[in-house]
């Protein structure tokens, strides 16, 4: 009893220190849940009377403790009372239990028995409390140490940290110099000077004087635990909770509510990061945040909890059975709900469900088999077309229980609609039913329809029955000989077929096999080819088992539950040379999915999941019945992915073989349309093609033609979208030629090149290069490289589909996308060229793609450099650093946009591997090499057999001592360093001269983090982290678990809130949609005009939406509503930074098509977070508010970059200002808020581009604020405008007031203006009487009192007055006032005006080097016969006489370059 109640006091006190540890993390703003697991499940140690009692405890409910040691397992249910007692209840009895931990071990009151429980250890054992590096030992071996001594350095983050002894004596070293340690790990031995210190403990292993108990828990309450995330046996609970109930209402209610309870804790996590999912329900339950531990207590025993349901889904099965009812509509509805959970970690419990509620809508097999007899009967059916229709698809099965119909017309009318159909591809010309010896048979005679007439060899078949299982072996050489009866003669061929029926009872496929085996000649005597034996089972499906002649009529395992023909319809032969196949559960009736493993010796063999299927509905060739039929294979691909037996990194192929015959086109007709009609379902489906990995699309169809000699015949197509050659589901089209006898295609002829390529249908190639390729870019989640090209394309066709949707009369135009590798030629630069995808060595590929997009319909090129993570894991060499930077160099050069997809590990590391088994190791002790070694030495042979130069050497005794290891092979070490340096300094250069965008996809790791933010503009997928150091290793320096995932250093949780990322994607298709958005705002190149497109939004409306006096959401203001439109054209705002800084607003949008930047300010109250730091559990987060219409470090900084990022893409800016100025409280000026406010000015000073400065209605800029972004900055391209109800100003009116307008002021306006209180002032003037003057003088004071508020106001108005547009532009601050309803027409033709006006500047003054921009505008202004202060008529003089001044500015350019060599001859000959 007293060590069990130690062991649950010490069990409580776990539970409730590490719950409160977990509960104080959370409140600091800590996110690491790993510490909840400990609550649940620990050891604990208890010492008592020199014995060591090491339990393990697992906790199965709140109050229940599970204590396990040696063989004894014991359940203890634990109370706490209120003055803090435990009462727990073990052994048959309650035990009563307060402790006390001193410093001499635990005082444990057991039912008012007090016992002291030393605490256990040992002095002789010196351990380690912290994780780093052992240094040195600081005496030798042997030697004495003294109590307080230090015996050790170690280093540990970055320090030297010596270590003291805590005894006396003789010390032994346990480790040796460099080894790696972890807190706790044993680091020296000591032999005691006091060896009476040291007593030995033994360790329990015996059983306890206690009987074992298991406290009683309801099966309700054990459904509740386990979905509370304690560990109980799921199987068990299930069954029991369902047998205690007594009637249908209440099961449903125990299911229904298991079912929501799993739900709801999972659909806060499905999907999410977790460190947001934390972060949110912590701020959900501040006061609570023991809710917090429990969701995630749950939801970290997922796969117990998973358990529970899966148990109470198959309980379902028999719930008509057990409660006379069938399944509740609130079942079917909860284990709907399910379906909404998309994490492949739910989807063994998603198809379960699916399977239950997919099960319960199915009309009753009675009912089914009733409307399927009453076609049969029916005198109006032809059994011909039955076979054919695409409604019987779900009831071909259903045919085989009408083979026992009461009526014999019934009967045949089913077997010859189930053999017609089975055989549905075939010619049929003869087909008789009839009863053989008491059974129902069919014998039939089939041709292969995809042959010509003369070369068809016409093949038997035959069906019969036997109606008992038992019998089967018995009766089977009667049936043979039956079949034999109907054929003249031995066969030469195997061409003929059985199908053999087992009317009742059950037979195992080895019982089946031996039967086939023992009549082997006899089938083979009569030419059979397979043997498919058929087994009724009542109301379900029939089974199926295959015996091929091939394999000696043993059972075909691949075919088992398949009709006769299904093998040869999905070609299964194809793919079993190649791949081990195993099957797994499809939902389709004609589906079958199959995960193949390739047949290989390398190991992590590639995989595929391979979705066949047949159908029997027309139309597959139109881009709706494709759709639709895809849509069907990628739901079933959907649904295999949630297998646990489906690898992340599988590929898929889909396989389709249309039965219905195609009329009225030609086999290159329908190839033509597949072409159109898988590239619009490469732009509608992308997203989930990309998802499920599809690498090709198959699809079968048979066209209805005749033979040379004028009889009907089939010509099977194929049509095939596969991404094996690298392009991303490239179409194909064959017409095949198969084998008269086999049907197995023999040769091929390619459709639409003009000639035939004859040649053998391989089976399906294992994995190619490229398929391996693409494997191991998906196991980093990302995208092989060369992939991206398709996925440009795909995105390139999208853009255009939500382009041509707003405007008419044009089209997608054709050779949408072209892409040409740079590859390095002899010379060793790079050239535009094609080689074969996959056959580079270098982890870096680089491609110049001309794409035609909406703005630029005749095509643009950009440059795109990738990293290739399938070499070397895609690590920087000094290869790829060569690759990378001759690319960007060539994008610079050609003034290209440049794009960066990064997937990568950093820079390459390495070592010699020749070297490493050829060194030998000079110890300092041979005998004792733990004392550690002095040098790595080479013998003389060894050093001589070494290229030269590859080591630096000295001589020793044992031969040759290595002082340093060169190598030979270029690209392991501080080279890779330098080349990083190299393209770091030129992706720096890039951004300054070229537009650059990077998109990080997988991971990018250390130089390849820093070159994605050299580069400024980020795209990040979500699972694509950026990052300095793994999580791995930096756990490993810290000592623990604080780290969970990469995401927690670099994902987009990090790096959208600090400003390194701009944007957040889903996924790569997303990714690649986001960069041809943001290409579409960037000219073709850097000295090209801005990127104009049409646009449907008419240029001359009013701008609707407008801004209220109170606080207002800014993005509205620019993109409106569906009800108001915004400034921008409809759809074409997008918010960028949306993340960091969150109090200004910035984004891209088009104005009349005309691409801008545009920054707005945040009136409403903002928070910035900043996070709690894992690493030290003593952060906490900080929540900063920060007040609208004001500027702070972050949005100061954000503008600066954002004015910087606009004037590299070309871009002319609006500024919508509305700022009160800059935020100056102690903790922004230490913040850098001038360093920050300052960059803007230095960006604005540095702008080439037009900048339109707008004081939006009801804005205002005052102070600082207007300092910084005061056109006199840069007075060529900023101009200032605003709103009539917009203010400027230095200070806000009530501020102003307290200085220039305070109260003595306003007392003399009162006195001036307020007739009572001039009367007053006569009065008191007047009179000379000291009792009269006081009581005017208090009149006065009431007056003025009175009047106060109201003259406050008057004031504050005055002041207001000298803030307001007109004088502003009475002032010549602002250019003009431009009300709000009229600034989109307004900003139009005046951005449209500069774009032709400062082109024309610029080439003025590069006709004239003399001319400055005023100079120049003076000659535009002299020749314009417009008013120059009408935007629209300037405007359209421009376009009126382009050809004028185009020649104007080539006179001028001659006569500069006449009086540049007047001037040269004036110089020579002086």
């Amino acid at each position: 009893d007293v060590v069990v109640g130690a062991a649950v006091f010490k069990a409580f006190q776990h539970v409730k220190s590490v719950t409160d540890e977990v509960m104080e993390s959370f409140k600091k703003g800590q996110v690491s849940t790993g510490d909840i697991p400990g609550i649940n499940s620990f050891d604990v140690e208890v010492a008592y009377m020199d014995m060591k009692y090491p339990f393990h405890v697992e906790r199965t409910a709140s109050d229940v403790y599970k204590f396990s040691v040696g063989s004894n397992e014991i359940e203890v249910e634990v109370t706490q009372t209120a003055e803090g007692a435990l009462l727990a209840k073990y052994g048959g009895e309650t035990h009563r239990i307060l402790g006390m931990d001193e410093p001499l071990g635990l005082r444990l009151s057991l039912d008012g028995n007090t016992i002291l429980m030393p605490t256990i250890f040992d002095p002789s054992e010196l351990v380690s409390d912290v994780t780093g590096k052992v240094v040195r030992y600081l005496q030798d071996n042997g030697a004495n140490v003294e109590n307080g001594q230090p015996y050790i350095e170690v280093e540990a983050m970055k320090m030297i940290i010596p270590i003291k002894a805590t005894e006396s004596g003789k010390i032994t070293h346990n480790l040796s110099p460099g080894s790696v340690i972890s807190a706790g790990d044993l680091l020296a031995s000591l032999e005691l000077k006091d060896p009476s210190k040291v007593k030995k403990i033994g360790t329990f292993d015996g059983v306890l004087d206690i009987s074992e108990t298991v406290v009683d828990v309801t099966p309700s309450s054990a459904v509740s635990n386990i979905l509370a995330g304690y560990k109980l046996d799921s199987e068990s609970v299930a069954a029991a909770a369902l047998d205690s109930v007594s009637d249908a209402a209440e099961a449903s209610d125990l299911i229904v509510g298991a079912i929501n309870e799993f739900y709801r804790v999972e659909s806060q996590f499905d999907g999410q990061i977790a460190d947001d999912v934390v972060r949110s329900m912590t701020k959900a339950n501040e006061e609570t945040l023991d809710v917090v531990i429990a969701e995630n207590q749950a939801h970290q025993s997922l796969k117990t909890r998973s358990q529970l349901i899966l148990a109470m889904i198959r309980q379902l099965a028999n719930f008509q059975d057990r409660f006379g009812a069938g399944i509740p509509d609130s079942v079917i509805e909860a284990l709907d709900t399910l379906s909404g959970l998309k994490g492949k970690e739910y989807g063994e419990i998603i198809l379960a469900a699916e399977e239950t509620v997919r099960a319960s809508k199915v009309p009753s097999f009675d009912v089914r088999r009733a409307d399927l007899r009453s076609k049969l009967t029916d005198s109006e059916t032809d059994l011909v077309e039955l076979s054919k229709s695409s409604t019987l698809s779900a009831g071909v099965d259903l045919l085989t229980n009408l083979f026992d119909d009461e009526e014999e017309d019934v009967k045949a009318a089913a077997l010859e609609t189930y053999m017609r159909r089975v055989y549905r591809t075939y010619e049929v010309p003869e087909l008789k039913v009839e009863t053989i010896d008491g059974r129902l048979s069919c014998s039939f005679a089939f041709e292969f329809s995809d042959v010509p007439s003369a070369e068809r060899v016409t093949r038997n078949g035959f069906f019969s029955t036997i109606e008992s299982s038992s019998d089967f072996a018995k009766e089977l050489p009667a049936v043979i000989s039956a079949f034999g009866s109907k054929l003249s003669g031995e066969s030469t061929a195997q061409t003929n077929v059985m199908t053999v029926r087992i009317a009742s009872g059950e037979t195992t496929a080895e019982e089946l096999e031996s039967a086939m085996i023992a009549n082997k000649d006899k089938l083979n005597m009569l030419g059979i080819r397979t043997v498919t034996v058929l087994q009724t089972r009542g109301k379900s499906d029939p089974y199926y088992f295959s015996f091929p002649s091939c394999d000696g009529f043993k059972e075909d395992p691949l075919r088992r539950g398949m009709r006769p023909t299904f093998h040869h319809l999905l070609e299964l032969g194809r793919l079993t040379d190649n791949y081990a196949l195993e099957r797994i559960k499809a939902v389709g009736r004609n589906v079958q999915i199959y995960v193949g493993s390739e047949k290989t010796a390398r190991r992590n063999a590639a995989q595929v999941v391979f979705v066949r299927g047949i159908t029997h509905t027309p139309g597959l060739t139109t881009v709706a019945g494709a759709r639709r039929t895809l849509l069907q294979g990628l739901d079933e691909l959907e649904r295999a992915q949630s297998n646990s037996k489906v690898a992340s990194q599988s590929s898929s192929r889909i396989f389709l073989h249309s039965l219905p015959e195609v009329t009225g086109s030609s086999p290159a007709e329908i190839a033509k349309e597949f072409d159109n009609v898988i590239d619009t379902l490469k732009s509608r489906l992308a997203k989930r093609l990309l998802k499920l990995r599809v690498d090709e699309i198959e699809a079968k169809v048979r066209v209805q033609s005749t033979d040379a000699d004028g009889n009907p015949m089939v010509v099977p197509v194929r049509l095939v979208a596969s991404s094996m050659g690298g392009e991303w589901l490239k179409t194909s089209a064959f017409i095949e030629r198969p084998d008269p006898v086999t049907g197995v295609t023999r040769e091929f002829c390619v459709i639409g090149d003009g000639e035939d390529a004859g040649c053998m249908l391989d089976p399906y190639d294992g994995a190619n290069v490229i398929q391996t390729k693409r494997s191991i870019a998906r196991r980093v989640g990302s995208t092989y490289a060369y992939d991206f090209l398709g996925l440009l394309e795909v995105g390139l066709i999208g853009e255009w589909e939500a382009y041509l949707g707003s405007v008419s009369g044009q089209s997608i135009p054709s050779n949408l996308f072209e892409a040409q590798e740079l590859i390095e030629g002899e010379d060793g630069e790079l050239v535009r060229g094609k080689r074969e995808i996959g056959t580079n060595k270098v982890g870096m590929v680089a491609w110049v793609a001309k794409m035609k997009t909406p703005e630029y319909p005749e095509g643009r090129e950009v440059v795109f450099i990738s990293n290739d993570v399938t070499v070397q894991s895609g690590s920087f060499g000094v290869a790829e650093d060569e690759i990378f930077f001759k690319a960007s160099k060539y994008a610079r050069e050609n003034k290209l946009p440049r794009v960066y997809i990064a997937c990568n590990s950093g820079a390459r590391i390495g070592l010699v591997d020749d070297l490493k088994p050829k060194f030998e190791i000079k110890f300092i002790d041979e005998a004792s090499p733990s004392k550690g070694f002095e040098y790595l030495y080479l013998t003389d042979e060894v050093y001589k057999s070494l290229p030269e130069g590859s080591v630096n050497v000295e001589k020793c005794p044992e031969g040759w001592a290595i002082k340093d290891i060169i190598g030979t092979t270029e690209g392991i070490g501080v080279e890779n360093l330098q080349g990083s340096g190299k393209i770091a300094g030129e992706t720096s250069k890039a951004y300054d001269e070229i537009f650059t965008l990077s998109y990080v996809t997988g991971r990018s790791v250390g130089i390849g983090a820093y070159l994605v933010r050299l580069g400024q503009r980020i795209i990040q997928m979500k699972q694509g982290p950026m990052l300095l150091t793994g999580y791995g290793a930096l756990n490993k320096l810290l000592g623990r678990e604080v780290y969970n995932s990469q995401d927690q250093l670099g994902g987009p949780q990090v790096m959208y809130p600090n400003g390194c990322t701009h944007e957040v994607v889903d996924d790569d298709q997303q990714g690649v949609a986001s960069i041809i958005q943001w290409l579409s705002f960037v000219p073709k190149t850097t000295d090209a005009l801005p990127a104009v497109r049409e646009s449907a939004d008419p240029v001359n409306r009013a701008v609707e939406w407008k801004p209220t006096p109170t606080p207002y959401d800014p993005r509205l203001m620019q993109s409106g509503t569906d009800d108001a439109p915004g400034f921008f054209d409809k759809g074409s705002y997008k918010e960028y930074l949306a993340g960091w800084g969150k109090s200004v607003v910035i984004g891209r949008g088009r104005l009349g098509g005309i691409p801008m930047g545009a920054i707005s300010v945040e009136t409403r109250l903002v928070e910035k977070i900043v996070p709690a730091d894992p690493a030290d559990p003593n952060s906490r987060e900080a929540v900063l508010p920060q007040a609208g219409q004001v500027l702070f470090p972050d949005s100061s900084y954000k503008v600066a970059q954002a004015l910087n990022d606009f004037n590299n893409e070309g871009l002319p800016v609006m500024i919508f200002a509305n700022w009160r100025g800059f935020s100056g409280g102690s903790r922004d000026m230490s913040g850098e808020i001038l360093k920050f406010g300052s960059m803007i000015v230095d960006a604005l000073r540095e702008y080439e581009h037009p900048i339109y400065i707008y004081f939006p209605p009801f804005g205002e800029l005052r102070g600082g604020s207007w300092v910084v972004v005061d056109p006199t900055i840069n007075e060529e391209k900023m101009t200032m405008f605003s709103d009539p109800e917009a203010r400027g100003g230095i200070l806000e009116p009530a501020g102003i007031v307290e200085i220039k307008f305070r109260l003595a002021d306003q007392l003399k306006a009162m006195h001036r203006i307020d007739p009572q209180l001039q009367m007053l002032d006569a009065e008191l003037e007047a009179c000379d009487d000291t009792d009269d003057s006081a009581a005017i003088k208090d009149q006065i004071a009431a007056r003025e009192e009175l009047l106060k508020p109201v003259y406050l106001q008057a004031a504050t108005e005055f002041a207001d007055l000298h803030d307001k547009t007109g004088r502003m532009k009475a002032k010549g601050v602002i250019k003009d006032a431009v009300p709000w309803a009229e600034s989109r027409t307004y900003f139009f033709y005046l951005a449209k005006r500069r774009i032709a006006q400062d082109n024309y500047v610029s080439q003025l003054r590069a006709a004239d080097s003399s001319l400055d921009n005023n100079g120049a505008l003076d000659i535009l202004k002299g020749m314009c016969s417009a008013d120059w202060e009408d935007n629209a008529a300037v405007l359209d003089y421009y376009t009126a006489n382009d050809a004028d001044i185009t020649a104007k500015i080539s006179e001028m350019k001659t006569a500069a370059i006449k009086a540049k060599i007047a001037e040269l001859e004036k110089e020579l000959a002086e």
